[in-house]
């Protein structure tokens, strides 16, 4: 439609099921393994407490986090090999191209705004190459506050440098994208690349 023409000036990428695909699945199964705990009862247990919060958050570090979680699962394990059975949750393949963030990326400012905590986003950023095209990153546990939090979205919205009409938003949880809206950012839920680059084409992005 005409009125979208020239309104977007940046586009934000949420992380986890936008561009790198996970599943918390395979990490509870390793527990399970260890713990003696049924994987489907783990989440219950993790979620009954703050804990993830806390971490996501920015309040705890990431060693305190494991002796807090191993407690909560009686699970013992060492902090190098829980990191590791934390963060086989992600998936190889991602969800978009990087030839196609790369020529997005060559015409407009790219931000990277996620709910995420220093363990997982350290091997993401060494596994992870594509993540190097974003230089402008919210992440929750720097920022101290998690999506939907109107500040995380403002800070996505600085770090832009425009007006956050001019700012196009993808996430996968309906949640965060509704909190985008509330805070006046064009935002559409990700249902995959193609998808996406639909929805921009439409407000006349070009790459």
């Amino acid at each position: 439609p005409w009125l979208f023409r020239q309104m977007i000036k940046a586009v934000i990428f949420d992380l986890g099921n936008t561009i790198v695909p996970f599943d918390f699945k395979r990490g509870y199964a390793v527990m399970e393994r260890r713990c003696g705990i049924p994987a489907a009862e783990i989440p219950k247990r993790i979620g009954a407490t703050d804990l993830v919060v806390r971490f996501e958050s920015g309040q705890v570090d990431s060693r305190a986090f494991v002796a807090e979680l191993c407690g909560i699962l009686d699970l013992d394990m060492s902090f190098e090999e829980f990191r590791d059975v934390w963060f086989s949750i992600f998936l190889p393949r991602t969800l978009i191209s990087r030839e196609w963030l790369e020529a997005l990326g060559a015409r407009y400012p790219l931000v990277l705004l996620s709910n995420t905590n220093p363990l997982h986003f350290e091997m993401l950023e060494a596994n992870y190459p594509i993540l190097g095209l974003f230089e402008r990153r919210v992440l929750s546990n720097e920022v101290g506050a998690m999506k939907p939090a109107p500040v995380i979205y403002e800070r996505a919205v600085a770090l832009a440098g425009c007006q956050p009409s001019e700012c196009f938003f993808t996430d996968d949880v309906e949640a965060y994208v509704e909190g985008a809206r509330r805070c006046g950012i064009d935002a559409v839920q990700f249902h995959g690349e193609a998808q996406v680059q639909g929805e921009l084409r439409a407000r006349g992005v070009v790459w």
